[in-house]
């Protein structure tokens, strides 16, 4: 196991360095830059703030001092939010994000896995059409729908909880966030549920566990669950590493000071390194993640050998 660990750690470095090489030049082609304003500056101060930052450089050395200085932990300054450098932006944000990532995770993971559950056990009744329905819904309709719609409901016309901010951090003022950020993952998560779960049902050994006469709890829980967890646990590393490090949107809407607000804010104002630093974040937080679930899988499936 720590030899797998160990290279899957060592073939992440490459991957790292594959992503970062292609968002810096990506950033660096797009049209426009972190000071092209409606009304042009002087050419005198272009000069000098270009300068500043070394974009007057050539394009590899940019590069070149980029990488080298990532390596270090050093992300550089931010061009749009001045006297912060990207990594203390990241540290003020990061930790509200991923508590409404962590809470948002949670209900996404544990309410989609009981219902996609309790819909495979009662397949093609109501309730399964039901559930199945509401997961389509919850699929399509995007966060920029649901957040204010909840808002309007909850916030405006019931006045039962905050219609945005961070507040005191209470759950009071995390639970329309939440909702919204974890209602499409947890219709994701009810739908692979259900799949995964009837085609358990339907294997040989759980025919064998009820032929025993095994209680329906035990073969479900012990026996089922364990192989229909597999696509679940697949699905949980993409969708952890999102929901963790902020969704943009709904830190937008909700106006909470997470990572995402920060990438949205740097794309529209060409802010190169603040753009880096959260896709790096993000990236970070992929491999994590996916190392995490492959020995997972190793745990679920006895087939699975990590050599």
């Amino acid at each position: 196991m720590i030899a797998f660990v160990l290279r899957r750690l060592a073939s992440a470095v490459p991957t790292l360095f594959i992503v970062v090489t292609i968002s810096f030049f990506l950033m660096r082609f797009a049209p426009g830059g972190p000071f092209n304003l409606e009304r042009p500056l002087p050419p005198a101060t272009m000069e000098n703030l270009m300068r500043t930052y070394q974009l007057d450089q050539p394009l590899w050395r940019q590069y070149a001092t980029y990488i080298g200085n990532a390596v270090r932990g050093d992300f550089g300054p931010s061009y749009v939010y001045k006297d912060n450098s990207v990594a203390e932006l990241i540290g003020k944000g990061l930790p509200y994000s991923m508590e409404l990532g962590f809470y948002a995770l949670l209900l996404a993971l544990v309410g989609g896995v009981l219902m996609g559950t309790v819909a495979a056990l009662r397949q093609n009744s109501a309730f399964d059409f039901s559930i199945m329905s509401l997961a389509t819904i919850g699929t399509t309709v995007p966060n920029f729908v649901v957040g204010p719609v909840l808002t309007l409901i909850f916030a405006v016309s019931l006045s039962l909880l905050p219609a945005g901010g961070w507040g005191d951090g209470s759950l009071r003022f995390l639970i329309l966030p939440m909702i919204a950020l974890a209602l499409p993952q947890l219709a994701v998560f009810a739908r692979l549920t259900r799949g995964s779960m009837i085609e358990a049902l339907h294997a040989d050994h759980i025919r064998t566990a009820r032929a025993y006469g095994l209680p329906a709890r035990v073969v479900v829980v012990t026996h089922a669950m364990r192989g229909a967890m597999l696509p679940v646990v697949s699905y949980l590393a993409p969708c952890a590493a999102a929901l963790l490090t902020g969704s943009a949107v709904v830190e937008t809407i909700f106006t909470i000071p997470g990572v995402g607000r920060y990438f949205v804010l740097g794309a529209l104002n060409r802010d190169y390194t603040l753009v880096m630093g959260t896709v790096i974040l993000v990236a970070i937080f992929v491999i994590i993640f996916n190392l995490m679930v492959d020995i997972l899988y190793g745990l679920l499936d006895p087939r699975v050998r990590h050599d």
